[in-house]
């Protein structure tokens, strides 16, 4: 069975809204990334992937599987939505344990399965423990768990880290990139930091369109000699921000470390950097809403 998803023309409707316009992606193996705002469109496109929502126009495949053929693509796609909740009162074995049965896995492979699963996902510890009881971090492991119980092909997780505390992110998207060597995962994230450490390919949505498809590096090429950074007067700053995208910044004394993004050097002490993801997803999307870098002279 090839792992691979192709979306042709994809387009999709609430009504007269027009969620998405014309998608065209293909996925393969590995690790891809889903970058877009909030509202962008990446949840319409996951439940679209994942049959929760029926296509309105063009074709997908995954896996050379119809997506107009639900079932079978279900049973090769696990999902992690972005509100996850399953059975509180359950322990985190007898949950799994459930989800088992409703797909369908004989007793003896449950048997096997859970276990192993439990033990990957760091919660062979707590599989006694009820899920009402589990960190939000645990809670979204033990999503990553039922949605890979029956071995699929394709992993879609959308928004994963959403509110999780630094370590807990990192432990999450280490664990995806681990469970990525064998399978397609979709990570859908508003998150910069999510897909610089994970991804190698992504596509970038707003809008409902997809307005960049291609290598993280190629995006930051895109940015490359336009971001720079320097240290200001707190006065300074808003006049800089009427300028120019100013990317990040630091409070020192009195004083402002900004990076910011210009087309050409727009003061003496501004030092060109190297760019990076979060610097080149501003640009992208500032070149959709208007001019990008300084206007003038600082």
């Amino acid at each position: 069975m090839t792992a691979r998803i192709e979306i042709e023309n994809l387009n999709q409707f609430y009504g007269k809204k027009q969620a998405l316009k014309e998608i065209n992606l293909t996925i393969e193996t590995g690790m891809f990334g889903l970058l877009g705002r909030n509202g962008a469109g990446k949840t319409t496109l996951m439940k679209v992937l994942s049959t929760l929502l029926p296509k309105s126009e063009g074709q997908i495949t995954v896996c050379k599987r119809k997506v107009e053929h639900a079932q079978a693509v279900r049973n090769i796609t696990g999902y992690l939505p972005q509100e996850f909740s399953m059975y509180p009162n359950m322990s985190v074995y007898e949950a799994m344990d459930y989800l088992g049965v409703l797909s369908g896995l004989p007793k003896s492979q449950r048997k096997q399965r859970i276990p192993e699963l439990l033990e990957r996902v760091n919660l062979q510890d707590s599989r006694r423990k009820k899920v009402k009881q589990l960190s939000g971090g645990m809670k979204r492991r033990l999503g990553i768990a039922q949605a890979i119980l029956h071995d699929p092909k394709v992993l879609i997780v959308d928004e994963p880290t959403a509110g999780l505390d630094p370590e807990e992110r990192v432990r999450f998207r280490n664990l995806l990139c681990e469970i990525a060597e064998n399978r397609i995962v979709i990570l859908s994230t508003h998150i910069v930091g999510d897909i610089e450490a994970t991804c190698e390919h992504i596509a970038v949505l707003d809008r409902g369109e997809i307005i960049y498809q291609g290598t993280v590096s190629e995006l930051i090429g895109q940015a490359e000699g336009r971001v720079y950074q320097a240290e200001i007067s707190k006065s300074e700053l808003e006049d800089l921000k009427q300028r120019c995208i100013v990317t990040s910044m630091l409070t020192l004394g009195n004083n402002v470390m900004v990076r910011f993004l210009s087309e050409e050097k727009p003061f003496a002490s501004a030092r060109p950097c190297d760019a990076g993801v979060e610097d080149a997803y501003m640009y992208l999307m500032q070149g959709r809403g208007g001019e990008t870098g300084c206007s003038d002279s600082y």
